[in-house]
């Protein structure tokens, strides 16, 4: 998951966006870099591997505008180093992304075609020519970035910084979540409320289909219809604990020894200690009564506590279970009867491909994978959460104008979840009182699996 960050700030702006960086490190990356408006000009400074790197270039080649985006980039188009780290820019305009645009190819070649020149080999160098294209029609920015949103194919998370335009940034949310942080004559648009922490505790999420044009005054929020709408604003409990890596020396080694307290907290919230018994969200929308199959999709380690689940599900409910890693399951056509359950399951609640495959799945295309519509559908997903994802999206941006034969059927039922993997430790041969995580010997793997 790429990471992002926005300020329009009263002070020079690059060193909170490093930091603001920081506290999405958890997420995972491989480069990272920022954009300010220097004098009105686009400036960009970016740099292959850790935050440490960004901040050396930093340090010898300040930044001071107060205006600028950031970003941290997991690639998935292209190698990771600096060319291909965010943000991508053209003269007018300067973009971070966290999400995949699926025809940024055929967007590219028709770009090309009109003389536009690539440097990159990412999909999101796409969305800043495509905006620049608008914008030497004659578009101002909003309306520039109006004519392209609709024309992505995929799901995106995105930040807009525009030449000469220094208070002026535009979001948009398509599947990847996006929040917009409101401070005291400053605004902020972050992944997620732990990047805007420092900053602000009040936070608005956009919802799918947003479009936010931030100024310092205040953000105007559109839907994907184009209608003014207002999300309601929360105040954010994010502090700095939830990112502190404590004894490990990275958060994946932070995160396998959490598992087992982790999973305790999710599990504790369905259990009556009193009368020793799993009580489950009442009511359900399927009864587990009527199913004869349950079918499960997910990616990397949403896949294997999906594992864990069909060894669950066939051992103690005797139920035939079928996994599929969900990039796969969205592209082949699998019969459902009616009746059934498909369990969708993504640990950070953005896997583009589960989302994509459990919306392609639904009975009731677009569908929403949150429990409030689940109660109201009776048929729709509910969503099981340890770590919660900013806002489930509403409405599938992969389904307009889909005709997947895959569906469900109509009396079948999804279930989409939220969650970390089931608990796993490996045993070390002596416990470290230093900083650093335990070390582990190839008995020890041999006996941890």
């Amino acid at each position: 998951m790429c990471g992002i960050i926005a300020i329009l700030g009263r002070e020079p702006v690059a060193l909170g966006l490093v930091e603001a960086l920081k506290r999405l490190e958890y997420r995972g990356y491989d480069s990272a870099g920022v954009a300010t408006l220097e004098q009105g000009l686009l400036t960009r400074r970016r740099a292959e591997g850790k935050l440490k790197n960004l901040e050396k270039r930093l340090a010898g080649e300040p930044l001071n505008g107060v205006s600028g985006i950031g970003h941290t980039r997991w690639a998935t188009h292209g190698r990771p180093n600096e060319i291909n780290a965010h943000p991508h820019a053209t003269d007018r305009v300067a973009v971070v992304h966290n999400g995949i645009i699926e025809n940024f190819a055929e967007l590219r070649r028709e770009l090309e075609g009109r003389g536009a020149r690539f440097a990159t080999e990412t999909d999101t160098e796409v969305i800043a020519h495509l905006v620049t294209d608008e914008m030497s029609r004659g578009a101002d920015p909003v309306a520039a970035v109006t004519a392209a949103l609709p024309r992505l194919r995929g799901a995106f998370a995105l930040a807009f910084l525009f030449a000469g335009e220094d208070d002026l940034v535009i979001g948009a949310r398509r599947g990847s979540p996006l929040a917009v942080g409101y401070g005291d004559g400053e605004m902020y648009l972050g992944s997620d409320a732990i990047a805007l922490a420092p900053f602000t505790g009040s936070i608005a999420y956009l919802e799918d289909g947003d479009c936010v044009i931030v100024r310092r005054g205040g953000a105007s929020i559109r839907d994907a219809a184009g209608q003014a709408v207002t999300r309601p604003t929360v105040r954010s409990s994010a502090s700095a604990f939830l990112l502190d890596k404590g004894n490990h020396r990275h958060f994946m080694a932070k995160e396998i020894h959490e598992q087992p307290e982790v999973v305790g907290h999710t599990l504790a919230h369905y259990i009556n200690f009193a009368k020793g018994r799993i009580e489950l969200p009442d009511p359900l929308p399927f009864d587990f009564r009527a199913i004869d199959r349950i079918s499960i999709s997910a990616c990397g380690t949403a896949y294997y506590a999906g594992l864990i689940g069909k060894y669950w599900f066939e051992r103690f409910a005797r139920l035939p279970v079928e996994i599929d890693v969900a990039s796969e399951f969205r592209y082949r056509e699998a019969p459902f009867a009616p009746g059934n359950l498909a369990l969708f399951v993504s640990q950070s609640g953005e896997t583009a491909d589960t989302l994509a495959t459990c919306w392609r799945a639904s009975p009731s295309r677009p569908a929403a994978p949150a429990a409030r519509s689940a109660r109201k559908k009776r048929r729709s997903s509910s969503a099981l959460s340890s770590r919660r994802p900013a806002t489930w999206p509403r409405r599938s941006p992969w389904s307009r104008g889909s005709n997947s034969s895959h569906a469900t059927s109509p009396n079948a039922a999804t279930c989409s979840i939220s969650a970390a993997a089931p608990a796993f430790r490996w045993r070390s041969k002596a416990r470290s009182s230093s900083r650093r995580s335990p070390t582990y010997t190839r008995k020890d793997m041999r006996r941890a699996s």
